[in-house]
């Protein structure tokens, strides 16, 4: 599936696309990692290594992945994994939290090789998919409209430019719509730069250690964890958009990478969803086949990002929330609609996609394990049962 790289293909919309997607992810979540690198006893400068690595390995395998694939592949680190290692690793020792990483990413990368992950995704029907990446997109776009209620002037005329450019210049929308968020929020003093500087973070390597007690308490939650809520949103992502590339060697090259990043502090790299989606938008480009682009620059932004460590995600910080939330928003909107449209347009599947959007909107938390799990598993169930009835009908009606 390889092909040759054209520079040509490389748009302003798609290197726009691509910082978005990276400026959502650090400022989304960033501050989740700071706080997993404390519980886990990281000092100061441990924690900008880990920001290093993750960024590193995050760009490279963006940049390889979608360059090789000619799609837009975009990896991220598992958010819900570092929400459940926050609450987890306290009174951990570094040691043992580094060989939680290695075991989990381990698993991943055997699920990975022995095509287990492929083969389970083989039998989730298209609509469920699509149905999931909908319900995790959802609360993004109802953000960037709530923002509206504490910041009217920022995120109206954000949402005022956006609709004016999708009339005239549909294909700069998002950028005209960023530009015009930064103007507003610098001219009401919102854009907090000061004391900011950018350093470099030397990673440390931490030898591993590895007990039972926290393998088994850390490491399988947090390996289901990040397979159920992110690697598997990610693949569904790609599905949902119409990019069918084979699993295991992404899931095996991704967890390959946390692997040999997991000592110094890389926890994981997965497929992601949410920053994914923004890579993949028609006002990208047109051709769907060139949209690969936007991906490999949001990696270029990832090493940027990776080279100096914990200040770049303490940059982006420095934006108004309203500003980042109005613009995920505004660039999930297409991928939002088209998740929905692909969910309900079988009708023999609605019943069961539905019940996948609202579990998985819902945000609920069950034995660990986020709602974008739970509602692809109550959406299977609910279609298994309904389609029953009718199949016992159909065999009946053979025998007459």
């Amino acid at each position: 599936m390889a092909s040759r790289f054209r520079i040509q293909d490389l748009t302003f919309s798609a290197v726009i696309a691509g910082f978005v997607a990276v400026l959502v992810g650090y400022t989304s979540s960033a501050a989740i990692i700071f706080q997993a690198a404390e519980a886990a006893g990281a000092n100061a400068a441990q924690i900008g290594g880990w920001l290093s690595m993750l960024g590193l390995g995050m760009g490279v395998t963006s940049i390889g992945l979608s360059l090789y694939y000619r799609t837009p592949v975009v990896t991220a680190w598992s958010t819900p994994g570092a929400a459940l290692l926050v609450t987890s690793l306290p009174g951990t020792p570094i040691n043992e939290a580094i060989g939680v990483f290695v075991f989990a990413t381990g698993l991943i990368l055997l699920c990975g090789v022995t095509g287990l992950f492929a083969r389970l995704m083989h039998y989730i029907p298209q609509a469920l998919s699509a149905a999931m990446l909908g319900g995790i997109l959802l609360r993004f776009g109802l953000d960037a409209f709530t923002s509206l209620q504490s910041h009217f002037a920022l995120a109206g005329t954000m949402c005022l430019v956006y609709l004016l450019a999708k009339r005239v210049l549909p294909r700069y929308a998002i950028v005209l719509a960023l530009i015009s968020g930064l103007l507003v929020a610098g001219f009401q003093g919102d854009i907090a730069l000061h004391g900011q500087t950018l350093t470099f973070a030397i990673p440390t390597f931490v030898m591993p250690h590895f007990t039972l007690s926290t393998i088994l308490g850390i490491g399988v939650p947090f390996f289901i964890v990040t397979m159920a809520s992110q690697n598997a949103p990610g693949i569904a992502t790609l599905k949902a958009h119409g990019y069918h590339l084979p699993v295991s060697p992404l899931i095996s090259w991704t967890a390959l990478t946390a692997l040999v990043l997991a000592p110094f502090g890389g926890f994981t790299i997965c497929i992601a969803a949410i920053t994914a989606a923004i890579c993949m938008g028609e006002d990208i480009h047109p051709d769907a086949k060139k949209r690969y682009m936007a991906a490999v620059a949001a990696g270029f932004f990832y090493l940027i990002a990776g080279v100096f460590g914990g200040s770049i995600g303490m940059l982006f910080t420095a934006l108004p929330v309203a500003l980042i939330h109005t613009i995920a928003g505004l660039a999930l909107l297409g991928t939002i609609a088209g998740s929905l449209y692909r969910a309900l347009e079988n009708e023999h599947q609605r019943d069961a996609a539905i019940i996948t959007f609202l579990i998985t909107a819902s945000g609920v938390t069950l034995l660990g394990v986020g709602s974008a799990f739970w509602g692809v598993v109550g959406g299977v169930i609910t279609h298994l049962i309904l389609s029953l009835p009718a199949r016992k009908v159909e065999h009946s009606k053979g025998k007459m």
